[in-house]
């Protein structure tokens, strides 16, 4: 059996920590938070589980998640958000991996909950992710929708079950959400001498759209579905405008 360290970085998570604690409990070995100094009652709730609770000043996404690693006492990593827990039958897939012995990465699908519906089309599933990794040939690297860099050649095994992602409780939380991060994703392209041009501001969005809600059917989740896509168009819209003015 090889144990295995849960990752979990903060800020103001209270109404989705505990859900994501309790799903992992019996399936990992140590719990790590890292926090950025919340000011609801994340705090409070976390401490009720039998965790490490680190509070440290945000240094980014990937950083917060690499800080995290390092402290971990086993190189094995199960990394997971607030807002995620696992499923009975990712539980039972993890397990049985754990006492088999972890060998290489393993990945698994993400099942997103959008204001109270789950979300199968539109391109929103099977959004399979690498979350079980060895931190020493292993780190997290980008500033947003942060990825996996792995230091050697190991293969990934899939398995079975999903994460459950509780992702946005309200549109508008979705409408915030997206222009905080279309605004940083333009900075990040204009730091790499990228440029927008009428057709990315205009023609993308549109083809977003089209891709989405109708190639992925994205409609066939009725309102939701239309909200969603647009949403998404609006965000590529968004990001070519805000590298515009930055040119």
């Amino acid at each position: 059996m090889t144990p295995i360290s849960a990752v979990i970085i903060t800020f103001n998570e209270e109404k989705n920590i505990g859900r994501c604690l309790a799903s992992i409990q019996g399936i990992v070995d140590e719990i790590i938070i890292i926090d950025s100094f919340s000011t609801d009652n994340t705090k409070e709730i976390c401490l009720k589980y039998n965790v490490r609770f680190i509070e440290q000043s945000w240094l980014g996404y990937s950083e917060s998640k690499n800080y995290g690693n390092s402290l971990a006492l086993n190189p094995w990593i199960l990394s997971l958000d607030a807002d995620e827990e696992l499923s009975a039958k990712l539980s039972e897939s993890i397990l049985e991996k754990k006492y088999e012995g972890f060998i290489g990465n393993y990945s698994f699908n993400r099942l997103t909950n959008y204001c109270g519906k789950w979300i199968k089309y539109g391109g929103w599933y099977p959004d399979s992710k690498i979350r079980i990794f060895n931190r020493d040939t292993t780190k997290w690297i980008g500033k947003i929708h942060e990825t996996l860099k792995f230091n050697d050649s190991s293969s990934t095994t899939h398995l079975l079950g999903d994460c459950l992602h509780y992702s946005y409780y309200t549109v508008r939380e979705h409408l915030n959400q997206t222009v905080k991060f279309s605004t940083t994703t333009a900075k990040m392209l204009h730091e790499n001498g990228k440029k927008s041009n009428l057709i990315k501001r205009y023609i993308s969005p549109s083809f977003k759209f089209i891709k989405d809600y109708f190639i992925k059917l994205g409609f066939l989740h009725g309102r939701t579905g239309f909200i969603i896509c647009i949403i998404s168009a609006y965000a590529t819209y968004l990001k070519y405008k805000t590298l515009n003015e930055l040119n």
